[in-house]
């Protein structure tokens, strides 16, 4: 499946056809998912394509997939160059994204308890209560309500009092700018770097900047006054800075203590308004998970223990939505060395994309793979088990840090969200716009009505 003996002779890999210049840029910037599914249909696990003049690897499908999590994989992968741009722009040396190899490993040490689950154990009805505040606020009664653009308020209100101790609220704006603008000139590379010479992106910098300063001094106070066991996200950067500056010096911290906010803002935002659509799409699915919201909800304080499990219609639903609306499609990487991947030679140096999400849409793995089925999840079918069929944070080492942290915020905000609102869509056979830059996602006109207050 991956690397074999070079005696072996090596296949010719085919090239996707695509227009002078622009190559396929127009497959990609439609539907990326889509795209990379009919290149591993059309051409097999892999093939090469350009985008732009740059020319790039695709390898794809549950041979990819499965690759990732191999040793072979972690030698002959790297992330550097598609984060370094970013980096770059940020004034740092590292950042977690773009290292490998014993450097990514130090710097998951050093943010492993701040994005994980633990780290907010106990404070499950606190979030709950952020989560009320937020749609009070923005999520207005007889009003249609913009929903990324509440989500991503709502992420930065979560994710800045639980990661951070502080929800920057006035800056939601100027990091979604600078988020938008870096991912598509310098990760994704989909726009030309002269946008980033625009004033609207300066001033959005300067902004995330000052920000960035804040939380220098804000860590700088606390540093030596916190026990470690009670040490948020920001603590734990700021004590590796201090007594470890060669794993996280001055230079890199910016990128390491706004990277929350440029994580979670996007992905988790597009997320859970895809989950808001497809509830609301299907009456049977949100009759199941409303049922579940008010036995959840009604019993009192939400007990931590065995959340999920009272959740299995509204865990079915987040992780269905999670396939068909990947936010992860594909991930970017350099040949670390020359290496054959089903028989293709691959040279060092060679940019590759990794189409890990191209299984989601495979009825070979998931029968009637169009349909939305949120019961495909639980036993005996759990057809998300099959190795390579499901990945939707990522795969390999750099698998998303914050997983087990995302699944707990989305699944806790999706459920308050149901219980204290009755919404529906603009039009009961509305189809779902969505964006694929600089991640896909909901379009950012998608709305919901609010109807009224259910509790």
């Amino acid at each position: 499946m991956s690397t074999v003996a070079q005696s072996l002779p090596l296949r010719e890999t085919p090239k996707v056809p695509g227009l002078p210049l622009l190559g396929s840029l127009f497959g990609m910037a439609k539907d990326p998912a889509g795209f990379f599914l009919h290149c591993y249909r059309t051409y097999g696990p892999v093939c090469r394509l350009s985008i732009l003049g740059q020319k790039y690897v695709l390898i794809s499908g549950v041979e990819a997939a499965n690759f990732m999590g191999t040793r072979e994989g972690k030698e002959c992968l790297r992330s550097k160059e598609f984060w370094q741009g970013l980096a770059k722009e940020y004034g740092a040396n590292r950042m977690l994204t773009g290292e490998d190899g014993e450097a990514h490993k130090q710097l998951r040490d050093v943010m492993r308890n701040g994005y994980s689950k633990e780290s907010i154990k106990g404070r499950y009805n606190e979030l709950i209560s952020i989560t009320d505040g937020a749609l009070k606020r923005d999520w207005p009664i007889g009003k249609e309500v913009p929903v990324v653009e509440a989500m991503q308020y709502l992420v930065v209100d979560q994710l800045g009092t639980i990661l951070t101790g502080a929800a920057p609220l006035e800056y939601v704006k100027d990091i979604r700018t600078m988020i938008l603008y870096i991912l598509n000139v310098l990760v994704t590379r989909q726009r030309p770097k002269i946008l980033l010479q625009r004033p609207q992106y300066k001033k959005a910098k300067a902004k995330v900047y000052e920000l960035g300063a804040k939380m220098v001094v804000d860590a700088k106070a606390r540093y030596g006054k916190i026990k470690p066991e009670d040490r948020n996200l920001i603590d734990d950067i700021f004590a590796a800075h201090m007594e470890t500056p060669e794993i996280m010096p001055q230079g890199d911290l910016l990128v390491a203590l706004t990277g929350p906010y440029v994580a979670g803002l996007d992905t988790v935002a597009n997320t859970t308004s895809a989950i808001l659509y497809t509830v609301l799409k299907y009456p049977e699915v949100k009759a199941r998970v409303l049922a579940e919201v008010d036995a959840l909800f009604d019993a009192g304080e939400v007990d931590e223990d065995g959340l999920m499990k009272k959740l299995p219609s509204l865990q079915g639903a987040i992780m269905e939505t999670m396939r068909l609306y990947p936010i992860a499609v594909a991930q970017m990487r350099t040949a670390n060395k020359d290496f054959v991947f089903d028989g293709h030679q691959i040279k060092e140096g060679e940019m590759i994309y990794i189409g890990t999400s191209v299984t989601h849409f495979m009825d070979e793995f998931y029968p009637d793979a169009k349909k939305f089925d949120i019961d495909r999840y639980a036993k005996p079918r759990a057809e998300h088990l099959k190795p390579g069929a499901y990945s939707p944070y990522g795969r390999g080492p750099h698998t998303c840090l914050g997983k087990s942290l995302a699944e707990v915020q989305i699944a806790l905000s999706m459920a308050r969200l149901f219980y204290k609102l009755d919404m529906e869509l603009e039009t009961p056979n509305y189809e779902l716009k969505t964006k694929t830059a600089p991640t896909p996602g909901p379009a950012m006109d998608f709305k919901v009505r609010i109807k009224g207050v259910r509790h």
